[in-house]
């Protein structure tokens, strides 16, 4: 039976103390609470691979959540981590609004993982979905020594931060109806600029996550950099199976249709290969492919979708920021018949439509959530913006049940028993069910002894708390 427990004792010595607590850290198993033991109580998760040994640098991946899950985060990388040989750590971020003290909580479990194992100082990277993506973003720029980064639904966090003297590999993944697709083509075209090595992998738009294959595929091409570097030795086996399933990758694309893909594929292909191979017969695929006539009018129809989105979303921008600023509640139905005219993109025939309202609908969701941290960071709390914005979330998410309940929290705060009440019977004709939750809305003390108020939860929810006779 292979023995899975890492056959090294550790010690994890104070200053201030006498002796030392030996540690046996298991291999292929995710490990949580490890101490970083300094003044800031900064603890992390850890995953060793099942063929870890002290006597090979390994190559390590620092996997970020703003969330406070560093764990369920960490177990999306594990099975890639495992095939690829990579060491994963994900620090506990200790504020979520707090940038400074992130990056040191990040510094210090960089500097504890690679003093207690072998990791390859050459071969530091960063990886995080959405918003814990575009933190891992910015790491490489205010720490020294991570040279990669790879994000999930997630742009660069800061372009102008971006120094051409201390380049970094950025891998991004995303999947067409993202509103980050945009911006990451953008993000593309100026790392290509800086001289930045980059690849934007797509994913089908299934779901937030690629899937544990392209999660492999990165730290592959993390691999390939480095063997085209000369960080590592190459690997002619390794370099001409990835090759070959990126080959069979387009050829797929192709025969499908997906013709922008296929050459958006092929275009990566020769910025991860031109270091190991010679290319000419990839060149002659791509051109043979952006003369076909159907890929023309596909790139054509696609840019002027993006034209189209690019003014669409800076309405959408100015008018948000000008409606919670002036307090404009008049402003709600136009709100509602842009949602409307975003799901008639949804469910249009055309792909690139139906991309293009998702990923509207997306940013403008964004968007809204953004303002809302904006209002509720401030100082002096402006109480009818976050009204709106609320409010506004519950035409955005008609689903999502926390926006009714703020806002018929918010409402009855300030006596607006009329627009709780509204909300009230929105929220329940959507099927909202826990009435004890109702029961305990902040805020609502004078509104929930109400008649209205309980009648509505009677209606809705059989019967109510208290039962109020009208005269």
């Amino acid at each position: 039976m292979k023995n899975t427990y890492l056959p090294l004792l550790l010690f994890v010595a104070s200053i201030t103390t006498v002796f030392s607590q030996q540690l046996v850290l298991k291999k292929g198993e995710i490990i949580d609470s490890l101490p970083v033991q300094d003044s800031t109580n900064t603890t992390y998760s850890l995953y060793l691979p099942t063929n870890f040994n002290t006597e090979t640098k390994w190559p390590l991946m620092v996997v970020f959540d703003m969330d406070g899950k560093e764990k369920q985060a960490m177990s999306m990388f594990v099975v890639a981590a495992e095939k690829e040989g990579y060491i994963l750590a994900s620090p506990k971020m200790i504020d979520s609004l707090s940038l400074t003290k992130n990056v040191l909580a990040s510094s210090r479990v960089v500097e504890k993982v690679a003093n207690l194992f072998p990791v390859d100082p050459n071969r530091v990277y960063t990886a995080g979905a959405a918003k814990a993506g575009r933190f891992a973003s910015l790491i490489p720029v205010l720490m020294d020594g991570v040279k990669g980064v790879m994000t999930i639904g997630a742009s660069l966090a800061n372009r102008e931060l971006l120094n051409i003297k201390e380049p970094f590999h950025f891998i991004g993944m995303v999947n067409k109806n993202d509103f980050n697709y945009t911006s990451m083509l953008t993000d593309a075209k100026l790392l290509d600029k800086l001289k930045f090595p980059n690849q934007v992998l797509l994913f089908d738009a299934n779901g937030e996550w690629p899937g544990v294959d392209y999660i492999q595929k990165g730290m592959q091409l993390f691999t390939l950099d480095a063997m085209g570097r000369s960080l590592i030795p190459k690997d002619s086996i390794f370099i001409s199976s990835s090759f070959k399933k990126d080959l069979d990758k387009v050829n797929q694309l192709k025969n499908r249709g997906d013709l922008l893909w296929a050459e958006q594929y092929l275009t990566e292909m020769m910025s991860i290969y031109g270091a190991h191979k010679n290319l000419d017969s990839l060149r002659n695929v791509q051109k043979e492919l952006r003369r076909d006539k159907q890929y023309r009018e596909m790139n054509r129809a696609e840019n002027a979708v993006f034209l189209k989105e690019s003014i669409l979303k800076e309405d959408f921008q100015y008018y948000m920021e000008e409606d919670f600023y002036t307090h404009n509640f008049n402003n709600l139905g136009w709100w509602t018949y842009q949602i409307s005219e975003l799901q008639k993109y949804i469910n249009s025939a055309k792909p690139l439509e139906q991309q293009m309202g998702h990923r509207l609908l997306g940013f403008v969701n964004a968007l809204a959530e953004d303002n809302i941290d904006l209002v509720l960071s401030e100082a002096a709390l402006d109480e009818d913006a976050l009204a709106f914005l609320y409010m506004l979330k519950t035409i955005l998410e008609p689903d999502n049940f926390e926006y009714y309940l703020n806002t018929i929290s918010l409402s009855a705060k300030n006596e607006d028993f009329g627009t709780s009440l509204f909300y009230l019977e929105e929220v329940l004709k959507k099927g909202f069910k826990d009435k004890e939750k109702l029961y305990g809305l902040e805020g609502t003390a004078l509104l929930r002894i109400t008649p209205e108020f309980n009648e509505l939860v009677a209606k809705y929810l059989d019967d109510a708390r208290y039962l109020i006779e009208k005269n």
